[in-house]
């Protein structure tokens, strides 16, 4: 892969149309208020992208998206609309049919030469730069005939859950496969707060008013403290035996079986620890936070479509010191404790209790808030319901897919997703957006267990 992935590094994406893609059918413009868990989020880009083997009719591919997209949007109005600050200032989305920036391009690579191991140098180009609206799709022809379908979306509207829904629905229609699977709820009264609302002291640890954050850090020029993406996958052997080590047993409490995300959020977590502590910096905390999902939590059905965020990021602080030294099963015990906190209906209930308290000044979670005596800081977010394995538009499944969100916090980003080639088998691609310097310790204490993304695992080499 080495000198075509260098060759790659350089290539070119040339847009050849762009079109406006609007609802099939009229809607009526209407305003919809964002949640007071949409209010938690900053305003944000997240983008995804899913890569395709040559399809047998490429003339038709765009045309075919165009037309199923467009009936996607019936259901999936908000994404079709704008959001716009009400008197308040705070954002509401106008639901007015404006459309979706759908893009055509071309691109002078071929699928195997790209990087995907550097999402920063390769799916960055293959997405759209979202200008307007709450939805951006560019769909690009490679120079071997492959297809990248890259999307990117206003964090403010939509959560990963909401966003591998419609991406599940886009492809069924696009499939003919309908009625669609899942038709999402705008039922914002699901998450109003409480009269007389209740205060917990217990959220004012975990957010805070945007208007009580320090001021920023000065600005690093050590290339290695600067943040970037990196993409690897764990064998599901690998995975479980993380979890067997992560897994303790006691006289007192018998055996704790984790998850495998606590399981693998501990190891990455010692293992962030791990870098600092040898910057003398041990006497520090470092922050971990785990992406909840409230669904579950607080929706009647086990299978609830909601579409918004529904999301709260407990998290945890140990010293340096506490996080190298202690074994890993001490470490996914702290995460176990965190979670438990945030995985109740009251949480939640509380959480949107506490904005209510706070609006219209925006909030934020803590993890983000970094002080002089802080040491690093990563948020894990459970992407194992990504859809990978689902999102079939007619021409077959994706050979590669994932989420890209290199964002411009201080904090790390970690999404394990499960794999294309294995998902049966229980494989993760894991997108990484940490230091460089973290990540190079990263590949060279772990490399059997977090290897680099690329074509032979993903067996890119064999279909053409």
């Amino acid at each position: 892969m080495g000198d075509a992935a260098e060759q790659a590094r350089g290539f070119h994406v040339t847009t050849t149309r762009k079109h406006i893609v609007t609802a099939a059918l009229p809607l009526q413009d209407h305003w919809l208020p964002l949640s007071n868990l949409d209010l938690l989020l900053p305003p944000v880009h997240v983008s995804v992208c899913f890569c395709y083997k040559k399809p047998h009719h490429f003339l038709s591919v765009a045309e075919t998206l165009k037309a199923s997209l467009a009936e996607a949007l019936v259901s999936y109005y908000a994404f079709a609309g704008e959001l716009v600050k009400n008197s308040a200032g705070e954002p509401e989305i106008l639901c007015n049919n404006r459309g979706v920036d759908f893009l055509e391009a071309l691109a002078d690579v071929e699928l195997r030469e790209l990087n995907l191991h550097d999402p920063d140098e390769s799916i960055a180009k293959l997405v759209p730069k979202k200008k307007h609206g709450v939805l951006a799709i560019q769909v690009t022809q490679l120079k071997c005939g492959s297809i990248v379908v890259g999307c990117t979306f206003d964090h403010q509207i939509a959560d990963a859950f909401s966003m591998n829904m419609f991406l599940v629905s886009w492809a069924e229609i696009s499939r003919s496969d309908v009625p669609i699977s899942s038709v999402p709820s705008f039922r914002r009264s699901m998450l109003n707060p409480r009269r007389p609302l209740i205060i917990d002291s217990s959220i004012d640890k975990m957010y805070m008013p945007v208007t009580s954050l320090p001021l920023p850090q000065e600005t690093t020029n050590d290339p290695d403290n600067i943040l970037t993406s990196r993409i690897y996958y764990i064998k599901a052997n690998a995975l479980e035996d993380l979890q067997s080590l992560a897994s303790s047993s006691s006289s007192k409490n018998g055996y704790s079986q984790r998850t495998k995300l606590e399981s693998f959020s501990a190891f990455l977590w010692k293992l962030v620890a791990k870098h600092a502590g040898r910057e003398l910096v041990s006497n520090k905390k470092s922050k971990m936070g785990i992406v909840v999902d409230g669904r579950r939590r607080l929706m009647e059905k086990e299978n609830s479509t909601y579409f918004g965020n529904v999301l709260s990021i407990p998290f945890g602080g140990h010293s340096i010191n506490d996080l190298i030294d202690k074994p890993l099963s001490w470490v996914s015990n702290e995460v176990h404790k965190f979670l438990e906190e945030a995985v109740t209906k009251d949480h939640f209930l509380n959480l949107i209790d506490w904005v209510e308290i706070h609006r219209p000044i925006p909030a934020v979670s803590r993890i983000y808030s970094t002080g002089a005596n802080d040491g690093p800081a990563f948020v894990v977010s459970s992407g194992r319901s990504f859809p990978v394995t689902k999102v079939d538009f007619g021409w077959g499944l994706p050979v590669f897919g994932s989420y890209h969100f290199p964002w411009e916090g201080s904090a790390g980003y970690v999404m394990p997703m499960p794999s294309p080639v294995d998902d049966e088998d229980g494989d993760w691609v894991v997108y990484l957006y940490l230091t460089k310097g973290q990540l190079k310790f990263i590949e060279d204490e772990v490399s059997h267990v977090l290897k680099p993304i690329d074509n032979d695992y993903l067996k890119i080499n064999t279909i053409f």
